[in-house]
């Protein structure tokens, strides 16, 4: 089969004839129809996360944002048959330790991040292999295209996760959403759907613009904006509710910090880069003196799609929406080094392989 395998950090992916996977007893191998580029993508191509043991190693496949059709399954999986359409959660769980047990497979105690580890070769290929199918394979509803599902196991439920199930959104609540990615977008378009008047903060026009096409009701440019924090504060009349730091680098992080109000939420979804490497400096004594909240979130458990599916079907939900284009195979690594200087827009999938 086809596949984008990474040879050398930084460097052009190579596009490679390798071995098709064959079931594990518990698995299942899905032919993949469609699979997001993103930025988590860029960050194991730059090998970033060596301080989470996470740096990816030449040979490895990457692209963990795939919806396909299952091929093959073991002999132990039972609720998993051949020509299911699926998504594939990019935190694979083993639904076994307490955590799975207790509804969190998204912080697996034995977490496999697909296409970052050998153990769980990426779906930037023809074909990919899904440990403990049962439990990570999620059937798409009837009547969905691959393409606009692509984004489904990243970035879209990532931002459900953090919005609809993390933060406490009321109705009418503001909520600033600090870099305006895949992620970002993702989750401007469901703060909007959970009935949130959301601020869009990024450093383009096309991406702001985008936002409020996706329901945010005003968008701040942070590069003609010397205070940013200050400028969400007077939008939201004295700070949002919730704030999202949707990209992982510092000045987003303590910016989205900043523009809470009082009782005030953030929310931290990026994983951060070689600058940062896992710490950022925040304004504590601020942050206890208005009581402000400081939330982790990844991913989301396969067990919740179904919330997802259902505002979907009513039309609340359009994660097509933040799909920006369809590419092939051979265009992925033109995708990641664009990403460097956040040159693209929404999500773009690949589709021909």
């Amino acid at each position: 089969m086809r596949a984008a395998v990474l040879e050398e950090h930084g460097e052009p992916l190579s596009i490679e004839d390798v071995d098709a996977p064959d079931p594990a007893p518990e698995g299942a191998v899905v032919e993949v129809e469609a699979c997001g580029v993103c930025r988590s993508d860029w960050h194991g191509w730059q090998g970033d996360w060596g301080w989470l043991d996470l740096e990816t190693q030449p040979g490895q496949i990457l692209g963990h944002e795939p919806a396909g059709r299952v091929v093959a399954v073991g002999d132990e999986v039972d609720s998993v048959s051949e020509g299911d359409h699926v998504a594939v959660p990019f935190n694979l769980g083993d639904g076994a330790c307490p955590r799975c047990q207790r509804g969190h497979s998204n912080i697996c105690e034995n977490v496999m991040p697909l296409g970052f580890i050998e153990q769980a070769q990426g779906a930037f290929a023809e074909q990919l292999h899904v440990p403990t199918a049962d439990h990570n394979l999620v059937e798409l509803p009837d009547g969905v295209s691959s393409v606009d599902m692509a984004g489904l196991g990243c970035r879209f439920m990532t931002s459900f996760h953090a919005l609809a199930h993390r933060a406490d959104i009321g109705a009418g609540d503001w909520v600033s959403i600090h870099g305006c990615g895949g992620v970002g977008l993702s989750a401007v378009h469901i703060a909007d759907a959970l009935g949130a008047n959301v601020v869009a903060v990024d450093l383009t026009d096309d991406k702001l613009e985008k936002a409020r096409e996706l329901g945010a009701v005003e968008g701040v440019n942070a590069a003609d904006i010397e205070d940013v924090p200050g400028e969400v504060q007077a939008i939201t009349d004295g700070g949002a509710q919730v704030s999202m730091d949707a990209l992982g680098i510092a000045t987003t992080c303590q910016n989205s910090v900043l523009s809470l109000d009082a009782h005030g939420q953030h929310i931290q979804v990026g994983l951060t880069t070689q600058d940062e490497q896992g710490m950022i400096h925040l304004p504590t004594d601020a942050m206890t003196m208005q009581e402000i909240e400081f939330i982790g979130s990844l991913g989301m458990p396969p067990t919740r799609y179904d919330e997802i599916f259902r505002m979907v079907s009513t039309g609340k939900l359009e994660p097509e929406k933040v799909v920006s284009e369809t590419i092939g195979l051979e265009d992925v690594s033109d995708k990641l080094a664009a990403m460097t200087d956040y040159e693209t827009v929404g999500i773009p999938v690949i589709d021909e392989f």
